[in-house]
């Protein structure tokens, strides 16, 4: 039986396909993604960020250059959100990076997160949805800051909360 030239490549193409294993590129994960690039390397889910931290990592309530934004988890957002804190603009507007903020795996670098909490202590959150060219329709809420020092470090400065020599003082710790 012969076959024709253009089915004998299809053939080939098929037996490759076939017998090689499928590889998908998702692109990044937020959890996945902010402890590979920060010096904050916890893991699970985003929400779960804050419990794992504890005893481990200083955390805040005020946003630090390094630290790691961790959203509370909501209907929209199951599994939370974290992001990485690149610049401090204000009291109440930070840049962040992070991914898959649009649900596609993608690294957004330097994205516009304000405060918008009635208080002013950060506790809920709207940031940039670049599709929209907008910020977000909803206010996020979150935990709040896992700064990039260890636990240890708090402990180690004194009693008049002064950092262990030759560190600077960062943000108030939980």
């Amino acid at each position: 039986m012969r076959i024709g030239f253009g089915r004998a490549i299809l053939a080939a193409v098929a037996f490759v396909c076939l017998s090689q294993p499928a590889v998908a590129h998702h692109g990044w994960q937020c959890a996945t993604y902010a402890a590979s690039h920060s010096d904050v390397a916890l893991r699970g889910n985003a929400h779960s960020w804050w419990d794992h931290a504890e005893g481990v990592y200083q955390r805040a309530h005020r946003p630090e250059v390094g630290s790691v934004m961790v959203m509370k988890a909501t209907r929209a957002m199951p599994m939370g959100h974290v992001a990485i804190v690149s610049r401090v603009l204000g009291d109440r507007e930070v840049l962040l990076t992070h991914a898959n903020w649009r649900g596609d795996g993608r690294v957004e670098t330097d994205v516009r997160a304000i405060d918008v909490s009635p208080d002013g202590d950060w506790s809920q959150v709207r940031v940039w949805y670049a599709p929209s060219h907008a910020m977000g329709l909803r206010n996020c809420p979150i935990f709040g800051f896992i700064l990039p020092h260890r636990a240890t470090d708090l402990a180690m400065a004194g009693s008049d909360g002064a950092a262990p020599a030759g560190q600077a003082p960062s943000a108030a710790a939980d």
